[in-house]
């Protein structure tokens, strides 16, 4: 029979920091001290909940800098994750929160836990359903119809997405058709790249329509948006031999007197990268030029 937790015998805490394999004694002694103050904090609330957590926090606020706090929040997380995968607890709080706001991440809850006022700091994390609008459905069946078919489609569902959250925040659009919505989305941004995502959004659903209806009629491509977005990108300078000869010598040539290697370093990489292509980035950190 599987004990619950809390336990009076603090047997599922010993048991865990065990598991765990730390080979430092401070480790050790620093989880059992966070764990034992969560659960004594359980205990005198008498349910692990929302309330409980904030408690504990409350409780360890005056004892540790909040940078520390939230750092041991990390071996709370892992200890509820863990007693919810042994069926000590029935649900874990801190993921009922992350799923009420729709975020992945544990850190933003604690922090909106340990805040002035927690219910508000919440309802500023809490996100939108990812496809919870009226053509969400539709939208959630074609990426995963795609990622069935083996294509990675990753860009793609982040535009369907970023429409999908528009279209939450402005219910009043659920009755429009789709040419009003995707008017409407396009008006929040008067840019030339957002004319190009529009262009690509349409094409989007004009696939997804004639997936589920053969017979409606192929939409024709607009290629100007995206004429107009590349006009916009800057030409790149291409450096003439003698320019690389200039910057390659001026590179075996720099003052380096406590560095002897440098001048010799930057050659080289210099040359590799004018010889494989590389960029920029690929040649050093920033600031080592």
């Amino acid at each position: 029979m599987i004990s619950r937790w809390p336990d009076s015998d603090r047997m599922r805490i010993g048991s865990y920091v065990a598991s765990l394999d730390l080979r430092n004694l401070k480790s050790r002694t620093c989880y059992k001290q966070v764990l034992h103050s969560f659960q004594d904090s359980v205990e005198r609330h008498g349910m692990l909940d929302q309330q409980a957590l904030q408690a504990w926090l409350r409780e360890l606020a005056s004892r540790w800098a909040t940078s520390t706090l939230l750092h041991r929040t990390r071996i709370i997380d892992r200890f509820l994750d863990h007693l919810l995968a042994t069926g000590a607890i029935d649900h874990n709080p801190v993921e009922a929160l992350r799923e009420a706001c729709h975020i992945k991440q544990s850190m933003p809850i604690w922090r909106a836990l340990i805040s002035c006022n927690p219910e508000q700091a919440l309802a500023r994390l809490r996100q939108p359903k990812p496809f919870g609008s009226v053509l969400g459905a539709v939208m959630a069946e074609h990426v995963a119809m795609m990622r069935r078919r083996g294509y990675k489609y990753t860009s793609q569902p982040v535009r369907l997405l970023q429409f999908d959250r528009f279209l939450q925040l402005n219910p009043h659009l659920e009755t429009e058709p789709l040419s009003v919505m995707i008017d409407q989305w396009a008006a929040t941004k008067g840019t030339r790249n957002h004319a190009y995502e529009r262009e690509n959004l349409e094409r989007l659903f004009a696939k997804i329509q004639r997936r589920r209806d053969p017979s409606a009629p192929q939409r024709r491509p607009d290629p100007r948006p995206q004429n107009e977005v590349r006009q916009q990108w800057r030409t790149p300078h291409i450096y003439s031999p003698v320019d690389v000869r200039r910057m390659l010598d001026i590179a075996r040539s720099y003052p380096s007197p406590r560095a002897t290697l440098r001048p010799l370093s930057i050659y080289t990489m210099l040359l590799l990268a004018y010889c494989a292509g590389l960029r920029r980035g690929r040649t050093g950190p920033a600031g080592y030029w």
